[in-house]
């Protein structure tokens, strides 16, 4: 991975994490996340004049567009059903499985082809996002998910996984035959009409608004950092290969514990610490591989 690459994929990081934060601080969360994209889609349309005309266009980059949208919007819908029902200590590493699938997508359908400092990067990586969630530094605990695979939210977690590994291919799919910039556009662009249908059911009927009053500034705040977040990931994707590029974006987990522990009170005990070293020496074989 180029230096270049890995440097845009740690700013998404960085930013991704800052967004999420925001989330946490909203009220209703789903209404927050519509109008995030409001708020990100006004900024690139304003930037849109300085892009370019849009690239000629066919039924394959548009067919990749709606794919892409709908996995992306599916992530969040299942990643939600998973933590609303199930433990975070529970869920959490399981919809991080992607990946284990993003590799292998990789491998078989992009035809990437990977360095031993690389493959043991990834590997670092998903031990320490595995870890970072673990109440004890214990193989009853390290294994205690996959001994609830009958539970509903352990089952919308690896779905929201694999889902998320597919929605990687097509992401990079496009950024690879297609000007990055306009990609996302048109992305974010197909995610929020997919979001406004979900919105537009009776039960969110007054909560659009409420959601407004109660969160305006952190909506506005939220705009820059979710389209930093978008399209650096994106431009740094088209450098790099998927299969080390999610990987590598992880290190927004090291940036939300750092979030949590510095603002929000949380204890960073010596599993989280672990888990960070885990990420860190991964990233760096990546950047060697």
């Amino acid at each position: 991975m180029s230096t270049l690459a890995l440097l845009l994929i740690i700013i998404s990081a960085v930013m991704h994490a800052f967004w999420n934060l925001l989330v946490k601080r909203s009220r209703d969360k789903t209404v927050f996340i519509w109008w995030m994209f409001i708020a990100s889609g006004l900024l690139m349309n304003l930037a849109l004049p300085f892009a370019g005309s849009f690239p000629p266009m066919d039924a394959r980059l548009f067919g990749l567009v709606v794919a892409g949208s709908a996995c992306f919007v599916l992530y969040h819908l299942f990643n939600g059903r998973a933590y609303r029902s199930g433990d975070l200590s529970l869920t959490y590493p399981l919809s991080q499985t992607s990946m284990l699938w993003v590799p292998l997508w990789g491998a078989l359908i992009l035809d990437e082809r990977f360095t031993w400092p690389g493959v043991a990067g990834i590997a670092l990586i998903i031990a320490g996002v595995w870890c970072v969630q673990l109440r004890a530094l214990a193989w009853r605990e390290a294994i205690r998910p996959l001994r609830n695979l009958g539970d509903p939210a352990v089952q919308a977690a690896l779905a929201a996984g694999f889902i998320y590994s597919i929605g990687s291919i097509i992401d990079k799919t496009g950024v690879t035959g297609y000007d990055p910039f306009h990609f996302t556009y048109l992305l974010v662009v197909c995610m929020f009409l997919l979001m406004s249908l979900n919105l537009a059911r009776p039960r969110y009927h007054g909560r659009i608004l409420a959601e407004w009053r109660h969160s305006r500034a952190l909506i506005l705040l939220s705009g820059p950092v979710m389209m930093g977040s978008f399209m650096t990931f994106r431009y740094g994707l088209k450098l790099a290969p998927v299969s080390y590029a999610v990987p590598v974006r992880q290190v927004s987990i090291l940036v939300g514990v750092l979030i949590g522990t510095l603002f929000l009170g949380e204890e960073c005990g010596r599993i989280r610490v672990v888990a960070a070293l885990l990420i860190l020496v991964g990233v760096a074989l990546i950047r060697l591989g």
